[in-house]
């Protein structure tokens, strides 16, 4: 008898210890424990860009403002930007990442560069500043409209770039094709510097403004920013909801008057995974601690403006907090 009560508590025993041990492994991986309370993941990484550009600062900021309000350890990391991180989060490498609003579209559209590598899951935390659209020429050229590219040596970027496929649409709208010009696969730098020698006519630069490699052109010439007409714009957006309308401001590389034109965004996404409160507690800390980022874009990032242009869906934690502010999407 007592040799069977021992046996008998050694089962309970063990048995309680499988279920303390399951328990307490779900709270280590951050998942849902017994009483369905959600608990914070203990670590969270923010895919960014290179250490020149501006969202790896940007992300610095971010990561510092989201551990202080959340408690949750987070890190910035350096990364090769837009489609990259869409890539990296589809594989569960991280949790948040940096891209355009344009890249984020074709990934979870399985679009362009991502037609055999879909993105399906991530969804959209805020857009937060414009990447802005630049026809690059110089009043030497005689170009003006978009419609005076047709049979001009013009760069479009990087094959497979999001500045091509920003430059193949507006084409597009405008009843034109990379086959009405002579078109040059160019860096912005290797643009600029085509433009000044007379090797080609004019490019397109999607960069936030003023740009470094344009800044360096208007330095020798006379620079012209084509404009796109609002009706072009119009058309744009309505088949590609990613654009938004923008202006160059007078003054910037030396233009006399304002340049409409068009942008995407720079936009916050998340993996669609990561739980609604803690998606809702990094977009409050955010959009509510603004004045701790010291990058000049930082000015640039409003709540009322998180939703225009977005492109995908909003993951439901950041919908909650946009919709108590009452924002809207544009």
């Amino acid at each position: 008898m007592k040799k069977e009560r021992f046996f008998l508590s050694m089962v309970i025993f063990l048995t309680l210890s499988m279920i303390l041990a399951a328990c307490g492994n779900k709270e280590e991986s951050g998942e849902k424990t017994g009483n369905d309370k959600e608990v914070k993941p203990k670590f969270i990484s923010i895919l960014t860009g290179g250490t020149g550009g501006t969202y790896y600062p940007l992300g610095g900021s971010f990561a510092e403002i989201i551990k202080d309000a959340t408690g949750i350890e987070t890190n910035a990391e350096t990364s090769g930007a837009s489609a990259e991180n869409m890539t990296t989060l589809k594989n569960g490498d991280a949790e948040i990442a940096f891209s355009q609003t344009d890249i984020a579209s074709y990934a979870v559209n399985g679009k362009l560069m991502f037609e055999t590598n879909k993105v399906d899951n991530v969804k959209a935390i805020a857009t937060l500043y414009p990447e802005t659209i630049q026809i690059v020429t110089t009043k030497d050229s005689g170009i003006t409209s978009v419609q005076d590219l047709k049979g001009k040596k013009v760069s479009v970027g990087a094959p497979g770039s999001g500045t091509a496929a920003n430059a193949e649409q507006i084409l597009e709208v405008h009843g034109m094709t990379f086959a009405d010009i002579q078109k040059q696969d160019l860096s912005f730098d290797e643009s600029t510097q085509g433009i000044q020698d007379g090797t080609i006519d004019a490019a397109f630069v999607t960069a936030g403004t003023p740009t470094g490699a344009v800044e360096g052109l208007g330095a020798t010439e006379d620079v012209v920013i084509v404009p796109i007409e609002q009706g072009k714009i119009d058309d744009l957006i309505k088949k590609y909801p990613f654009y938004v309308k923008n202006e160059i401001p007078s003054g910037t590389y030396g233009l006399e008057t304002a340049v409409t034109t068009v942008a995407v965004q720079a936009m916050l996404v998340a993996k669609s995974d990561l739980s609604e409160d803690v998606v809702y507690d990094i977009t409050k800390a955010i959009f509510e601690n603004l004045d701790k980022v010291t990058h000049a874009k930082g000015k640039l990032i409003k709540v009322e403006n998180a939703l225009t242009g977005v492109g995908i869906d909003v993951h439901p934690g950041a919908q909650k907090y946009f919709d108590e502010k009452g924002v809207k999407a544009q």
